[in-house]
């Protein structure tokens, strides 16, 4: 009889903490523990990203220096075109051929036969210059054609020579044998980019 009533006791003591505990788990934990635990995490959540925001407003004056820098280093640069726009730069191109042929004055010379302004240029994806360009045709003697090329690609600002295609008319050469060399390329530049105003720093 003591052992039974004992152990009745215990049990209803198990019981009362169950009901507690069960109590606690639906009208304290859920009700309020749980929605306060879930306000302390968004807190810690909002500290973070506050602290994120002030460090990059922070580094704002620095940034926008070194934006500066750049944009005047770039600007500066004599690896560009001169001309701001495609159009005129295309036509500058040319001009800087004429020039560069003019200027050889070995045996056999060189002359533009043909020169051409090429809209819209095919650019290499992910380019982030604008490109101009031009498609020019040429009879020169050998070493001035050697000279030209090389005047175009070597100087400043950086030109590039592509598509490029020499041969000797079959015409002239049986009428002379020291017939000039026709050659035709494409040569192409990049226009400056426009100058922005400096970047602002988002908080």
């Amino acid at each position: 009889m003591l052992a039974s009533a004992r152990q009745r006791r215990i049990g209803a003591v198990l019981l009362l903490l169950l009901a507690l505990l069960l109590a606690y788990v639906l009208l304290v934990h859920w009700w309020l523990v749980a929605p306060l635990r879930q306000i302390d995490a968004r807190i810690d959540e909002l500290q973070q990203t506050h602290a994120r925001y002030a460090a990059a407003i922070a580094e704002k004056p620095r940034l926008q220096q070194r934006i500066a820098a750049l944009g005047a280093g770039q600007a500066a640069s004599s690896a560009f075109l001169p001309e701001d726009d495609t159009n005129t730069a295309a036509a500058g191109l040319m001009q800087r051929v004429v020039d560069v042929v003019a200027a050889q004055t070995g045996e056999g010379g060189c002359v533009v036969s043909q020169k051409t302004p090429i809209a819209n240029p095919p650019a290499t994806p992910g380019e982030p210059y604008r490109k101009a360009a031009a498609s020019i045709s040429l009879s020169c003697s050998i070493e001035s054609l050697a000279a030209v090329l090389h005047a175009l690609e070597q100087g400043t600002p950086y030109l590039f020579v592509d598509e490029l295609s020499i041969y000797r008319n079959p015409v002239a050469v049986q009428q002379d044998r020291r017939a000039p060399l026709e050659a035709q390329f494409t040569v192409s530049g990049y226009v400056r980019p426009a100058r922005a105003s400096a970047t602002q720093v988002q908080p």
